[in-house]
This record gives structure tokens, C-alpha cells and sequence, in this order.
């Protein structure tokens, strides 16, 4: 078997020999200046090509998305400690929380936090509030209707569609079970 590799290995030799020669010092010119760019562009990939270590990142995630979670508890427990109901200490929250995320991606801060926190920053409702306002400040200047209220829903738009619609075959299927 080890022979007719050999063999192989030869023939495959003698084709590369071949087709070498039969290149002009043109053409060899061109092949190594393609292959030091291939090299060049591989060397400059790996430079700019961000290194992650997984578990950092997870842990930053967990520790914002945790942040975030217990000023939203923060807020929950104060509005319940003032007498307000659960339904609205839970709605206050969410407003707030809201409010907060809008208010920080209009000072530029939150983007900040998502760049540190990842995911941990974007699940809860303040990535969603992020997601809304930042389109429209970035397209402001473009004008009330062809720039904050075309693109406003940019990246929420899709998340909102398919909630509702889903929502609503959620309904259908419910009703249509109930009668049955």
C-alpha cells in the first residue's frame, strides 16, 4: 500500500514539475504576488479580529443583566412598599425601566453598557426600549417623518410583528379549541 502512495506521490511531483515549467516568469510573478497578499490579508485578519474569552463574557452578561434585574426589583419592592398594588408596582417598573434605557441611549451610555455587558444588557426590556430609541436619535436629522418615523421601528418592527401575530394565531387556536 506505502508503494502505491509512493507512486502516487511521484506522479503528483512530476504533474507540479510540469506545469512549472510550462509557466512564464510572468505568470510565477503574479502566483507569489497572490499568495503574499493571501498571507498579508490572513496576518492583517488576525490583528483586527477580536479575541473573546467565553466565560468573561458570559459573567459580564450575567452581572448586567443581573444589575438591571434588581433595579427593576428595586423599583418593584418601593412601589409595592408605597401601597401600590402588584399589577401597578410591576407597571411602574417597566415604565421606569423604560424610561431610564431611553434615557440613557439619548446620553449615549447605554450603548456603552451593551459593548461591556452583551446579551446581558439587550434581553431585558431595556435592550427592547434601546432598540426603539436609538434608531431614532441616529436618524433625526433626517427629519421628523423620513428619518424618526421611518426608521424608528428598524429593528423593533420585526419583533413587534411577528409578537402580534403570533398573539393572534395564540387567540385563534384557543378560541377555535374552546368551542370545541
Amino acid at each position: 500500500m506505502s508503494d502505491f502512495m509512493e507512486e502516487r506521490k511521484n506522479r503528483q511531483n512530476k504533474k507540479d514539475m510540469q506545469q512549472e515549467k510550462e509557466m512564464t516568469q510572468e505568470e510565477r510573478q503574479r502566483e507569489q504576488q497572490k499568495k503574499l497578499e493571501a498571507k498579508a490579508y490572513e496576518a492583517y485578519v488576525k490583528t483586527v479580529t477580536p479575541t473573546h474569552s467565553l466565560w468573561k463574557q458570559m459573567l459580564k452578561a450575567f452581572l448586567t443583566g443581573g444589575i438591571i434585574c434588581t433595579i427593576g426589583q428595586f423599583i418593584l419592592s418601593r412601589g409595592l412598599a408605597m401601597g401600590l398594588d402588584e399589577k401597578t408596582a410591576g407597571s411602574w417598573c417597566s415604565l421606569l425601566l423604560i424610561l431610564l434605557s431611553v434615557t440613557l441611549t439619548g446620553l449615549n451610555v447605554f450603548p456603552k453598557i451593551v459593548k461591556w455587558g452583551g446579551a446581558g444588557a439587550l434581553v431585558p426590556i431595556t435592550g427592547f426600549a434601546n432598540s426603539v430609541a436609538a434608531p431614532a436619535i441616529e436618524y433625526k436629522a433626517e427629519g421628523w417623518v423620513f428619518g424618526v418615523g421611518a426608521k424608528i421601528f428598524t429593528i423593533a418592527g420585526p419583533v413587534i410583528l411577528y409578537g402580534v401575530l403570533a398573539s393572534w394565531v395564540v387567540g385563534l387556536v384557543y378560541w377555535i379549541m374552546k368551542m370545541v
